[in-house]
């Protein structure tokens, strides 16, 4: 039995006797922020006399920088600046999660607030219509960092029937997937899909099509959700690119990217276009594509276990060993959209989609502009 965190033993019965207690009028807003580390989310909560009906009705707040790695004690508050509001799956109507932006004291963002930056690229763009759709792959681990439902001593059986796999010695946590998948519908996170993955207690969940700076927000909530979640049931999801050493596929964050053009009759040369753009700025992407500047993807991209190798930079039809794919049916209609299979499972979804905007269409705008 994998190890379990002890407050998921506590009595959810009493729990739900308070739960269902009427709340006065007033309504509760959770407001969640990125940290210092570019991966962990923050969440507190506090109590508004009315239920907000829209993004302006939620005022800024404030948080202790010194203790999330974004500042230094002497002078420690942030600002959070509310951005995206969403229903509560976990409280219910009429509370609700806030998504917010960190500025420091002088109102500057925060190093790893890459909203901001994106925001801007994305209104510059707008024209053109850009969708993402974005693939988080994510492992169930125990309490101890043990992979959920593997034997405490030894393996599971190779890889094979994990993927989409059903039965109770293929699929471990299905719970949490389907709890997950529900709560996301009710907070209006446009999720798109859920599947097993390719190793088993690895699993996948689909965000979008979302437009610009829609997708960072939307993917974003979904993590919060996936750890809340997780959180209930006692296990702990991670989002490590390659989690377990040795003959196992690593995590990412395949993303699928598609302009208005490219949506259009004979949109398959638009694709090929931004393919060639994306090509002479591989390195660059690449030390965006993680939190660490590659470090991580180094783990993941070796050539091997569905992946290109960091180096090199490849595009193919219906290739999965390929930096870029075009699917099958792209390729056969010549037109819809192309995935990016280099992002990793911890990437920034704003850093990743600003990346992909600015090379495939902002640089085309620039020069547009200069002459």
């Amino acid at each position: 039995m994998a190890a379990v965190s002890s407050s998921s033993r506590l009595s959810k019965a009493v729990r739900q006797q308070y739960m269902s207690l009427p709340q006065g009028g007033k309504c509760q807003v959770t407001y969640i922020w990125i940290d210092g580390t570019g991966e962990g989310l923050r969440n507190k909560t506090r109590t508004l006399d009315s239920e907000p009906k829209c993004i302006k009705d939620i005022p800024e707040w404030n948080f202790d920088g010194s203790s999330t790695y974004q500042a230094e004690g002497s002078n420690s508050d942030m600002y959070l600046v509310p951005v995206h509001m969403f229903r509560d799956p976990f409280t219910l109507d009429p509370n609700k999660l806030v998504l917010c932006e960190v500025l420091k004291y002088n109102r500057l963002p925060a190093e790893t607030n890459h909203r901001a930056n994106c925001n801007k690229v994305m209104e510059q763009i707008k024209e053109h219509g850009i969708w993402f759709g974005m693939e988080q792959e994510y492992t169930l681990l125990g309490t101890d960092g043990h992979p959920f439902g593997w034997p405490t001593q030894g393996y599971p059986a190779p890889q094979g029937p994990y993927y989409c796999g059903v039965g109770a010695n293929n699929a471990y946590g299905r719970d949490i997937v389907e709890s997950h998948y529900k709560a996301c519908l009710y907070a209006g996170v446009k999720i798109y899909g859920t599947n097993a993955e390719v190793m088993p207690s690895q699993w996948e969940f689909q965000v979008g099509p979302c437009e610009g700076i829609d997708m960072g927000d939307h993917l974003w909530v979904a993590r919060f959700l996936l750890h809340r979640v997780c959180e209930d049931f006692g296990v702990v999801a991670t989002l490590d690119p390659k989690p377990m050493t040795g003959n196992w596929n690593g995590a990412g964050c395949h993303t699928n990217v598609s302009t208005k053009q490219m949506r259009e009759k004979g949109g398959l040369e638009h694709i090929e276009k931004a393919i060639e753009k994306l090509g002479k700025k591989h390195d660059e992407h690449i030390a965006l594509y993680d939190p660490h500047e590659g470090k991580d993807n180094m783990r993941r991209l070796t050539g091997h276990h569905e992946t290109s190798n960091i180096k090199d930079f490849s595009a193919g039809v219906a290739n999965r060993g390929a930096s870029i794919r075009i699917p099958r049916q792209v390729g056969h209609e010549k037109m819809g959209y192309f995935e990016d299979r280099r992002p990793s499972a911890n990437c920034d979804p704003y850093a990743v989609t600003m990346a992909i905007a600015r090379t495939c269409l902002l640089e085309t705008e620039e020069k547009k502009t200069s002459k």
